[in-house]
């Protein structure tokens, strides 16, 4: 999945900043291209929980 496309989707949500994590990648339909991302690209994994507005310290423990 491409940025663009991942931004897509971010933009389709209203009001993400109230969920959590994972609440933000389901609504976005995001969590399978993340948990993808998360064992083979982790810099792109951690480029979508940018995009979700998730802060540093958070991606840095979710993304190991």
């Amino acid at each position: 999945m491409t940025e663009a496309k991942i931004i897509e989707a971010i933009n389709k949500v209203d009001e993400i900043g109230g969920m959590t994590v994972n609440e933000r990648l389901y609504v976005t339909g995001l969590m399978k291209e993340f948990d993808k991302c998360r064992k083979s690209d982790k810099e792109k994994a951690k480029r979508i929980l940018e995009l979700l507005r998730v802060d540093k310290p958070s991606i840095d423990k979710i993304v190991k």
